[in-house]
């Protein structure tokens, strides 16, 4: 296995891009793709996030690509704007000395700009399957001279839905292509896709050993569930953050978490679906310019960002599945940098805590939350530091002046240091170090008391929404039940990939989804109902058989 990128055997121009970029060692996954790669050969790689995979297939494709063509040669999918951004980046950081033309296509741009630019004739197409299909239909979008394909993150394209989009857009490549999957997991649906398009494709595989990087400490913390935000501020005032992602599980937490902490006095935003696309890259660039320090995110909005440097990752909310966990830690800790993932756990996630575990072989030290006093001597000691900045810089004359003056007015030196003191520190008074109360596991008693209770409480509230949710308030839609939910950590992209895969159907034509404890709601286009259930024997979702029938049948 090579060492160093010199002796990889790249194009003189691609080499010294990556010289530039401060990079002389490849990635495990970089020296195990790139050679297949350049002999042309179809390649499966299974690899994580914060890997250097862009790169494994950047450089090669470079390396081989005709900069003088007008045609598209090479065709990159993601499954999201920001990762199409993050990739067709850098394929132009990589290729620039050989001048290479990429162009970025995604939802949320204009069409008429997108289209200008295809007809002056571009190397490299970076997009979302919706996207391209879209110009593709309108015959904007002509890949018959596509030498090289890429799927990137299958995965989560599939479990987006866009297994079908991604079929029809092969169908307008040349079959005499080399293509490359990566995937940091296999499913059964994408080794389906890799035996019908791919030829005789070699596997690279990161060994599981290598899922969470060693340089990223892993810790969590018990905690009550109304204590999460008195817990996550302490954290925040006693680690060395310097930028930090916050997890939470829903949009509006998310939104509610970054409300409070700005409330607080911390330079915090929020990132997720309801953001607009251009909202989105503004709170990004100020997040990259340390003009805010945290970012709270979910898993889907967070897809596809690539922000590096990255101190600490806080999951707020631990997530139901094991390999959301390692996407969420591997965005700390990159490029030989240390990094900190710190979870949050109530009585209640336990198990999650022990399955994730299980899944990356690692053990995960529980850690104390800072005490009132560690942090009011952590904020002492940060008042001190800043004064003595001054006290050395010696450019307090003025300052100085006012202070004689007092003290010739009968004020005692100390008293009016103190004073001064006080005013700097008023922002620490409007930062109250909020009270937490012991996390703690109830006996089996009270377990089943309050299970009983809930029951009890909830039924009445369930009886008067039944009714309404066995039905689509949607014209021309009709609600299907699946009989799992929350309790086995069911999301709506698992709902939408697998009825949009075993069924058939345009996984965008799926409309709305509730997801209940112990079932889901979803609703399905009337047209597509049979079809459906033709096929319900055959559902699964992460390899568990999950039914599917119509709502109050």
């Amino acid at each position: 296995m090579t060492t160093q990128f010199s002796e990889l055997g790249l194009h003189p121009d691609v080499l010294q891009a990556v010289v530039e970029r401060g990079y002389e060692t490849p990635t495990p996954i970089q020296a195990g793709v790139i050679p297949i790669m350049l002999t042309g050969q179809d390649v499966i790689a299974q690899a994580q996030t914060g890997t250097g995979k862009t790169a494994a297939f950047a450089l090669p494709i470079l390396h081989t690509i005709d900069p003088s063509s007008r045609h598209i040669q090479t065709l990159v999918m993601a499954p999201t704007r920001e990762l199409a951004q993050q990739v067709a980046n850098a394929f132009h950081d990589y290729g620039h000395l050989r001048g290479v033309r990429v162009l970025a296509i995604y939802g949320g741009q204009s069409y008429e700009r997108q289209i200008r630019r295809l007809k002056k004739g571009v190397n490299v197409v970076v997009g979302t399957p919706g996207r391209l299909l879209d110009l593709i239909n309108r015959k904007q979008l002509d890949l018959s001279h596509v030498e090289t394909v890429v799927l990137d993150e299958a995965d989560e394209m599939l479990s987006m839905g866009f297994i079908e989009d991604i079929e029809l857009i092969l169908g307008a490549v040349p079959d005499k292509r080399q293509m490359t999957l990566f995937s940091a997991t296999l499913p059964t649906q994408i080794r389906r896709l890799a035996d019908a398009y791919m030829h005789n494709p070699e596997a690279v595989t990161i060994q599981r050993k290598q899922l969470t990087a060693s340089e990223v400490m892993e810790w969590y913390v018990k905690v009550n569930e109304e204590d999460k935000l008195a817990a996550l501020t302490r954290m925040l005032e006693i680690e060395p953050v310097t930028t930090a992602l916050v997890f939470a599980k829903t949009r509006a937490g998310s939104a509610e978490i970054a409300v409070a902490l700005t409330q607080r006095g911390f330079a915090a935003e929020v990132i997720n679906g309801d953001l607009s696309q251009d909202a989105r890259e503004r709170t990004l660039s100020r997040f990259r310019s340390g003009q805010i320090n945290l970012l709270i995110a979910t898993d889907v909005a967070a897809r596809g960002l690539d922000i590096d440097d990255i101190s600490h990752v806080f999951n707020f909310d631990i997530p139901h599945d094991t390999e959301s966990y390692v996407h969420r830690i591997g965005r700390t800790g990159r490029a030989g940098k240390s990094g900190v993932a710190i979870s949050m756990i109530t009585r209640r996630d336990m198990y999650r805590l022990r399955k994730i575990e299980n899944y990356t072989r690692q053990k995960i030290a529980e850690m104390s939350l800072p005490t009132v006093e560690e942090i009011k001597a952590k904020r002492d000691a940060q008042a001190q530091e800043k004064l003595l900045v001054w006290l050395n810089r010696d450019r307090c004359k003025a300052e100085r002046e006012l202070v004689e003056q007092m003290v010739e007015e009968g004020y005692d030196p100390l008293d009016v240091a103190a004073a001064a003191l006080k005013m700097v520190r008023a922002a620490d008074n409007e930062r109250p170090i909020e009270p937490i109360g012991r996390a703690q596991s109830k006996n089996k008693r009270d377990r089943n008391n309050n299970h009983d209770n809930n029951r009890r409480n909830n039924r009445n509230d369930r009886r008067q929404k039944s009714s309404n949710r066995k039905q689509s308030h949607e014209s021309g839609m009709v609600r299907l039940h699946v009989n799992a939910g929350k309790e086995a950590g069911i999301r709506p992209n698992d709902i939408v990939g697998s009825i949009a895969y075993f069924a058939d159907i345009p996984g965008r034509a799926i409309g709305a989804i509730q997801i209940e404890q112990d079932h889901t709601l979803v609703d399905v286009p009337e047209q597509f109902v049979k079809q459906v259930l033709a096929k319900k024997d055959d559902y699964q979702i992460r390899r568990q058989r999950i039914e599917i029938g119509v709502a109050g049948a």
